[in-house]
């Protein structure tokens, strides 16, 4: 079969042509432009709303102008989703359709038959000059995949018809009169990072080759979730060896089934034949699981090194490198994530960052480090927002130390100054002042506090216990 042979010729005459103009979900101004331009082609009257929404009216065949308005809707938008080895841009290239054995389907990308194919049966029929209809009004809404905001947008007398009929389903031959709802989960988790350790295999495993699908009409199928089946291998391996996790990814949009999830892990080095093993019986055993509806599945497992490697953590003191910019949507270029937060979150123009200090050298008890009152900074703008513990085994760092830059503040470098407010707790609690009652005193030792006390008056300028300098760099 030929792309030609397709039947009705007319309707996939038009959707190979919208196949060629990028419609992602909020960037429809593309699509919009094709739809005005067929209107006035034809000499149909088009009119635009403010959110986007086209509808092009046709006048009714002779003798039946006296039928009721039929309004033919669909949605302009489609789900954009691609294999991690295809070269594609959902913003400026085509969609590249081919024909594999009944089916039409796309290359590598999600070809957009939702909505696609009711946009081009829309088309066909203002197009036509051989279908008897009475008065027709074809409505083009815009952003149906990521909430129904066209829709929700439309406002009254915007349409005039009498009877809506949406043509947004699969099922030839079928009406519906209703549909499921959904809901949008946004989960959120702490989490610890810190240094990669030594003498560990780090390696990446990923789920690829799954058929993938809407997360609506195509969830009762039976098809694989790649980010279930990565995760179920990760808690096995957790289960079994000291696993650390470096990244995870998976899937690219909420509504729609994830074909492919990859992660960065690390084991002992002792255990790196062990974990290829696992995920070879691993993979059998989900290819038997799935064996009809995932025949292409498959599993890879590589050895990648950490972003910042083990052998040179020890060369990073303090002085890390932070990026921001309040410029662009993903400004962020930090070059030493294993010391700094994997990313600096913007919230309402200002931005959030996350620095590892080893506190271990100032002697001060938790209280002391924990009160934000006895730290500045040379810009006196930035913000200490909290001071956390880390408790992971074996980091080289005490705490996280999150701060804030709010919007508008420029800075290339910093110092953060931590002041001595007092003599550690624990030197007055170790103190035997005069060694009379050493029987009384096995855990203390005589004149501790005057030794320390004269250490510090040799060291001490300003009253400042340390200063941490740090680097600011924007993208």
């Amino acid at each position: 079969m030929d792309k030609k042979d397709l039947k009705p010729a007319s309707v996939f005459h038009y959707f190979e042509e919208i196949c060629q103009v990028p419609r992602p979900s909020k960037r429809e101004e593309k699509i919009i432009a094709y739809l005005k331009a067929f209107g006035e082609k034809h000499g149909l009257e088009t009119k635009t709303d403010e959110a986007g929404n086209v509808l092009i009216k046709k006048p009714a065949t002779p003798g039946r102008e006296n039928l009721k308005t039929v309004i033919l809707q669909s949605h302009i938008d489609m789900v954009c989703e691609k294999n991690s080895d295809v070269e594609h841009d959902f913003l400026t290239d085509p969609i590249e359709t081919v024909i594999d054995g009944e089916w039409l389907k796309a290359k590598g990308t999600t070809l957009g038959a939702d909505n696609g194919i009711g946009v081009a049966t829309e088309l066909a029929i203002l197009a036509s000059d051989d279908i008897e209809h009475g008065p027709l009004e074809c409505l083009f809404t815009v952003d149906e995949e990521t909430g129904l905001t066209g829709a929700f947008a439309l406002k009254e007398g915007f349409m005039s018809g009498d009877i809506l009929i949406n043509l947004d389903s699969e099922d030839e031959g079928e009406l519906f009169i209703g549909c499921a709802g959904g809901a949008n989960t946004t989960a959120e988790f702490a989490y610890q990072p810190f240094p990669a350790p030594q003498d560990y295999f780090y390696f990446s495993v990923a789920v690829k080759g799954l058929t993938g699908g809407h997360s609506g009409d195509d969830i009762n199928k039976g098809r694989a979730n790649a980010n279930k089946l990565l995760v179920r291998f990760l808690t096995q391996l957790a289960a079994k060896y000291p696993m650390y996790l470096c990244e995870i990814d998976g899937g690219n949009l909420h509504n729609a089934i994830p074909r492919e999830a990859r992660a960065l892990c690390a084991v002992p080095m002792k255990d790196k034949e062990s974990v290829r093993v696992d995920l070879n019986i691993y993979t059998a055993e989900i290819e038997n699981e799935f064996a009809v509806t995932e025949p292409n599945l498959k599993t890879e497992l590589s050895s990648e090194a950490p972003e910042v490697s083990v052998n040179e953590l020890g060369n990073f003191g303090f002085e890390d490198i932070v990026s921001y910019s309040p410029k662009v949507a993903e400004p962020y270029d930090i070059q030493n994530r294993a010391l700094t937060s994997t990313t600096i979150n913007s919230k309402k123009g200002d931005y959030y960052a996350t620095i590892r200090v080893d506190f271990r050298s100032t002697l001060q008890p938790e209280t002391v480090i924990q009160n934000l009152s006895n730290y500045t900074f040379n810009n006196q703008s930035i913000i200490i927002e909290d001071i956390k513990p880390i408790t992971a085994q074996g980091s080289p760092y005490t705490h996280f130390v999150n701060i804030v830059i709010p919007k508008g503040v420029n800075i290339a470098e910093d110092n953060l100054i931590l002041k001595a407010p007092q003599m550690p707790n624990w030197v007055f609690e170790s103190n035997d002042e005069n060694g009379k009652n050493v029987n009384d005193n096995l855990n203390k030792t005589t004149g501790i506090k005057y030794l320390i006390e004269g250490v510090a008056d040799a060291y001490k300028k300003d009253n400042i216990l340390t200063s941490l300098k740090f680097t600011v760099k924007r993208k």
